[in-house]
């Protein structure tokens, strides 16, 4: 494949390098809401309930390095696991690739901006509350949007 291609149109996830592998996240916080999934069924419903570790403003892991000591059910992507968490958002860089799409105009890999996912509607900013304010159960925030 040509060099002039961008590395995620050249290279297979697993091929990807740690930095190049972490900067598919386009900073939506998507992937940091709560869900619950529906014991019946095994629907998964999002709320608007972010993780605590989750700036609100950035939409990015306040303490990423320590996110998963910090938060013991915080699931590290692989590229073995992307394609196989059901959760994952449907414009979800990791997912996206994974399903062998390209990314939107609005990553900021393509735009060159962190700031076009917020622009675009794709990211939770301005939508959610972190779960260190909640004083009703989760049940209550649960969300019709499409993740």
């Amino acid at each position: 494949m040509s060099d002039d291609l961008p590395f995620w149109r050249r290279k297979r996830l697993e091929e990807m390098n740690a930095r190049e592998w972490e900067s598919l996240c386009d900073g939506c916080g998507k992937c940091c809401l709560n869900k619950i999934e529906d014991i019946d069924t095994g629907e998964i419903l999002p709320t608007r309930v972010a993780c605590r570790l989750l700036d609100l403003g950035s939409c990015r892991c306040g303490d990423y390095d320590r996110r998963t000591r910090l938060v013991p059910d915080c699931v590290v992507l692989t590229p073995a696991n992307v394609a196989e968490i059901p959760w994952m958002p449907k414009t979800c860089a990791y997912r996206r690739l994974a399903e062998g799409r390209d990314l939107e105009w609005w990553h900021p890999l393509v735009s060159g901006d962190p700031e076009t996912v917020h622009e675009a509607g794709i990211s939770v900013r301005g939508r959610v509350v972190s779960e260190r304010k909640l004083r009703r159960p989760l049940e209550d925030f649960v969300v019709d949007w499409e993740l």
